[in-house]
């Protein structure tokens, strides 16, 4: 119903952001990736919006960006997953992360997020790893301040499985090699050096 709302940012609170778009204050559930990313009060700012109807009530949601709207559409989409619940998974880590995690099968890095165990991380995991694409673990990283430093391993795990598919693995071949030595170094041309030594049996 509503793609998205621009307006002036007039509070930001504890999971939620009110713009100011046509004489209307629209509050907006967020996560805290959204809340970091907002600008200060009284700046301009475009909310991606997604509109949830319920029997009992209606609630909407904005996100800084499209992907983040786009990752939130698919983790509402998991079983046992509600809109609150995915806000706080959207906000445990950077996007780019959370989406090498799914493809990944990283149920720890997963359930670092508020309210995810290790039964719902699994499921998350499982139902969603299908719908991850290269775009979305080389896209840039977005977020806090430490987001950088805290992707390192990310790149090299980007890096390293772009590697191994242009060596002919299927991505599907190269994550699983690569899960099972990914802490074992931070530096891609390692990581493939282990993971083709995994995948050799040796």
């Amino acid at each position: 119903m509503f793609a998205f709302i621009e307006g002036e940012v007039c509070e930001k609170t504890n999971g939620a952001l009110v713009l100011m778009a046509g004489g209307v204050g629209w509050q907006l559930s967020c996560s805290n990736t959204t809340l970091q990313a907002a600008p200060a009060l009284g700046q301009r700012m475009r909310c991606h919006t997604f509109l949830s109807v319920r029997e009992d009530a209606m609630e909407l949601f904005g996100f800084a960006t499209r992907e983040e709207k786009e990752m939130f559409l698919q983790l509402t989409s998991v079983t046992g997953i509600g809109p609150k619940t995915a806000l706080g998974v959207l906000g445990a880590m950077p996007l780019r992360d959370l989406s090498l995690a799914i493809l990944l099968g990283d149920v720890t890095a997963l359930s670092r997020a508020p309210g995810i165990g290790k039964k719902t991380a699994q499921r998350i995991a499982l139902e969603l790893k299908d719908r991850i694409t290269q775009a979305d673990v080389s896209q840039p990283a977005a977020g806090s301040a430490s987001a950088p430093a805290a992707s390192s391993g990310s790149d090299a795990m980007v890096e390293a499985i772009e590697a191994l598919t242009a060596l002919g693995y299927s991505s599907l071949e190269a994550r699983n090699a690569l899960s099972q030595v990914r802490d074992q170094s931070d530096r891609p041309e390692e990581l493939i050096r282990l993971a083709l030594r995994s995948m050799a049996g040796v």
